[in-house]
C-alpha cells in the first residue's frame, strides 16, 4: 500500500480508470457477438446494420486508447471481410 498522498490517489484514480475501460470492453464484445450472430443468421440487412455499430465501436474504443489502431484497422477489416463473404 502506497504512503504518500499522490500515491495513494493514483491508485484510487487507476481503480476508476480500469473499471471505466473494462465497461467499454465489455459493451464492445457485447457488440462484436452481435454482429457475428446477424451474420451468421444471413439476414444482410440486420449484418449491414449491425457492422455499422460495430465499426463505430471499434473506431471509439481505439480513440479511447482501449485498443490499438492497428488491432481496431485489423478488426475492422475482419468484419468488412465476413460481410462481404455474405453476398
Amino acid at each position: 500500500m502506497p504512503n504518500i498522498k499522490s500515491a495513494k490517489k493514483r491508485v484510487k484514480v487507476t481503480k476508476v480508470k480500469n473499471m471505466q475501460n473494462q465497461v467499454v470492453k465489455s459493451a464492445l464484445k457485447t457488440i462484436l457477438k452481435k454482429y457475428d450472430a446477424a451474420v451468421a443468421s444471413g439476414d444482410k440487412q440486420a449484418a449491414e446494420a449491425a457492422y455499422k455499430v460495430a465499426v463505430k465501436a471499434v473506431d471509439q474504443a481505439a480513440a479511447k486508447h482501449i485498443m490499438h489502431k492497428n488491432n481496431a484497422a485489423n478488426k475492422k477489416s475482419a468484419l468488412t471481410l465476413k460481410l462481404n463473404a455474405m453476398a
